[in-house]
């Protein structure tokens, strides 16, 4: 129960936190750009099964490597990017958070 509080209120809180904070003028929109970063999750499609609740996504799905992370982060540094890149860095902490705790 901690565990699964812990991914989502960094999932959905994290995203309205840094929206609130740092993008005042148009929170909605940083809001609803930094959640819909959660689509990357459609790489657990590829695994079988869909969902193991004892399986660390880090690394293990092509959407959450190593080598993705490291685009993610590149993405912080456009202004035009910065958004999603943001949204793609919280979900991956949120996951590594999961691994974590495991």
């Amino acid at each position: 129960m901690l565990q699964s509080s812990i991914h989502y209120g960094i999932h959905f809180l994290a995203p309205l936190v840094v929206a609130l904070l740092f993008f005042k003028s148009y929170w909605v929109k940083a809001y609803i750009i930094m959640v819909l970063a959660i689509i990357i999750d459609l790489d657990h499609l590829l695994a079988t099964p869909v969902f193991d609740s004892n399986r660390c996504s880090i690394n293990y799905h092509p959407l959450h490597t190593y080598y993705a992370m490291v685009l993610y982060l590149l993405l912080l540094f456009p202004k035009k990017t910065r958004l999603v890149g943001l949204g793609l860095v919280m979900h991956i902490i949120a996951d590594s958070a999961d691994c974590y705790m495991m």
